[in-house]
């Protein structure tokens, strides 16, 4: 059910420029030649789902000091065996790693992200990641799991100095979509 959501959403997603486009189209082939292709022991790459929380004005991100990489980054992760869609596994993930539980999600992926892991359980295998769009309607009070070293909100203008591309990027495009 997970494998057939998330190739259904990779095929329905208009891409928003040519990079996504081939992001998508490599998502899809290895899918298409990995059964197993949604789960973090397909090697040497898996899909991975996570979500930029944003406030309800739009206007700032709440990030995770990941305690594994040690960076700022979005939340997200793993898809697990009760996942039934790529936005639902997004929103566990979100869920779980912030405490907020008001959260909405947008029905399509706002990026694309393929990136190797250099450290923890997976490190050498790539992150097929599909990132979402999440706002936070209500409370925006969060609690630090224990995968963060903390928590905090930036203005999406504003990420801390050393947060990796990627987020920058996605950062960007749902200032753009707002």
């Amino acid at each position: 059910m997970l494998l057939g959501d998330a190739v259904s959403v990779l095929e329905g997603w208009n891409a928003p420029d040519a990079a996504q486009k081939e992001l998508r189209e490599h998502y899809l082939r290895h899918l298409a030649e990995h059964p197993d292709g949604m789960w973090r022991t397909c090697r040497p790459e898996h899909i991975t789902a996570s979500a930029l929380v944003i406030d309800a004005a739009g206007q700032n991100t709440l990030l995770t000091l990941h305690k594994t990489v040690g960076r700022w980054l979005q939340l997200g992760g793993h898809c697990e065996p009760g996942d039934t869609t790529l936005s639902g596994a997004a929103l566990r993930e979100a869920t779980e790693e912030s405490g907020l539980t008001d959260l909405t999600i947008s029905r399509e992926p706002l990026q694309l992200s393929r990136h190797l892991l250099v450290a923890g359980g997976c490190a050498g295998a790539y992150h097929l990641d599909v990132q979402f769009l999440v706002t936070a309607t209500a409370s925006t009070q969060y609690v630090v799991s224990d995968e963060s070293d903390d928590l905090a909100w930036f203005p999406l203008d504003a990420l801390p100095p050393d947060t990796d591309t990627s987020v920058q990027e996605l950062a960007a495009r749902a200032r753009d979509r707002g």
